[in-house]
């Protein structure tokens, strides 16, 4: 059973009330081998967390130990250099942004997070969000006013040494409150070999796993001796109590889901989707390029700007789709009639984006996506069309949706083909989890794109495979898990 402690310089140090966990002395927990022996979740409050200080020493050995640690070196890093953390800045935003003039008017210029709480109830939702976002246990936050607008100045870590009397109760209060909402629920899966986080959204209409497949994971899992709890976005600064992130929610560059795989990534835990993958998938326009590149047969394409969408019916003739870059299940992309439609639907996409891209509109009666799992191919389906639609899924303007049949094969039925075209086109991104979507024409086998996220419903991606389905994908995650294991002593030496 893991057990949580809170590591400080000095007894001295800790001068709220008396905390709910063992307090170590920051030189004890470097020399003792009996802590490093031990299954530990760490809390650092050393007074400094500067490159090579004893905090940062402190994180770094705990890592090393195989111990979950708040702040991870990787964080610290970050926080380190503005550059490095002023990218996720931005994101903060929309909390500064929902309050009234009164409440906006009355912020300090600077206030503290103690493990994701703060003293000042109007910014309790962004104290939430940078722990979530940064996983620090103590954080200070400059605000800048401009006009009318508040934002984040700046954030660096924050010495216990700096705590008034107040603070340091504010501290031990939120301490109390972590280690009974994060630690205590880690506690229950001690059985298992590793811990795996499975990012979903319950709100969801669509997401990319039904509820039956969730469940499915969670018992194979079980019977590879992982333990498999699903976490929604609320739970970022809960990442370092995991060995690997699973995320089973629509994937998108400006959102939690990359945030989550980014800082998974830069924590050492096996990730699916890794940021990489998400990163080159969700974008229509870099797959164009990509496959172009390669000679991946794909529909004759052109990547446009507003200079473009007059050239596009003389390359590619009407009807033409339409892609905006980012999209999932078939949104963002439309059909283009005739000129009228094009200039529409153009001038909308570059609204948002610099760049979009148009393909020819190749009409099939269904779609070809083949699973790919670290290079090999896991499960293959026909997806039809909707009915009286030209895509698989059809939207309509109240926010429902529906969906063509489903025909699920064997991978050793499916054409050589089609597998091997979709195998080849997954492995220019990466070693994950991929649905490759294909149409077979008269003119031969073409890609359309490459999900990152792919959908796995049980009742249909499973219906030939069943349990071992999934028990090969938390399989690939226990193998990846296992090497990672292998190597740690290798990197020690």
């Amino acid at each position: 059973m893991a057990e949580p402690i809170v590591v400080v310089e000095s007894r001295r140090d800790w001068k709220g009330a008396a905390p709910a966990v063992r307090l170590v002395i920051a030189d004890e927990y470097l020399s003792d081998p009996a802590f490093a022996e031990a299954e530990l979740h760490v809390i650092n409050l050393c007074r400094s967390m500067r490159y090579q200080s004893l905090g940062y020493y402190c994180s770094l050995l705990a890592e090393a130990r195989g111990h979950r640690v708040l702040a991870s070196v990787a964080t610290l890093q970050d926080l380190s250099r503005k550059i490095l953390y002023g990218s996720e800045i931005p994101a903060l935003a929309q909390y500064l942004d929902a309050l009234d003039d009164a409440e906006r008017a009355a912020l300090p210029a600077h206030f503290n997070v103690y493990l994701g709480q703060c003293e000042n109830p109007v910014l309790a939702p962004l104290a939430r969000r940078l722990f979530e976002q940064f996983a620090v246990p103590l954080l200070h936050v400059d605000l800048r006013r401009r006009k009318e607008r508040v934002s984040v100045a700046g954030l660096r870590t924050l010495s216990i040494r700096a705590l008034e009397a107040g603070e340091a109760d504010c501290l031990a209060r939120a301490l109390d409150a972590h280690v009974a909402k994060g630690w205590r629920s880690a506690r229950k899966r001690r059985a298992a070999r590793f811990d795996v986080a499975m990012l979903v959204d319950a709100d969801d209409p669509q997401p990319p796993s039904n509820a039956a497949a969730l469940a499915q994971f969670v018992a194979a899992g079980r019977r590879l001796g992982l333990e498999v709890e699903r976490i929604s976005r609320r739970d970022f600064g809960r990442l370092a109590e995991f060995d690997a992130l699973f995320i089973r929610e629509t994937t998108r560059l400006a959102h939690h889901t990359y945030a989550f795989s980014r800082r998974a990534e830069r924590e050492g835990l096996v990730v699916i989707d890794d940021p990489t993958s998400i990163l080159r998938c969700t974008n229509k326009v870099y797959l164009a390029e990509l496959l172009s590149r390669y000679k991946v047969a794909a529909p004759r394409a052109c990547i446009f700007g507003e200079r473009e969408v007059e050239r596009l019916p003389g390359l590619l003739g009407f009807p033409m789709v339409l892609k905006a870059p980012e999209g999932a299940f078939s949104k963002g992309v439309f059909k283009a009639a005739d000129r009228a439609e094009l200039n529409e639907i153009a001038a909308r996409l570059l609204d948002d984006s610099e760049l979009a891209l148009a393909q020819e509109f190749m009409p099939t009666e269904f779609d070809w996506r083949v699973g790919v799992l670290a290079g090999k191919p896991l499960y293959v389906c026909q997806y039809a069309m909707a009915g009286g639609h030209w895509q698989i899924v059809k939207h309509g303007e109240d926010g429902q949706y529906s969906e063509g049949n489903s025909l699920t094969l064997a991978v050793e039925e499916a054409p050589a083909e089609v597998v091997e075209t979709a195998v080849r086109a997954a492995n220019l991104i990466g070693d994950g989890l991929y649905g490759v979507d294909l149409k077979q024409t008269a003119a031969g086998i073409r890609v359309i794109e490459i999900n990152d996220n792919p959908s796995i419903d049980a009742g249909v991606e499973d219906a030939v495979l069943g349990d071992a389905l999934y028990d090969r994908i938390m399989g690939e995650f226990l193998r990846r898990l296992e090497q990672r294991t292998r190597a740690r002593p290798a990197a020690r030496r």
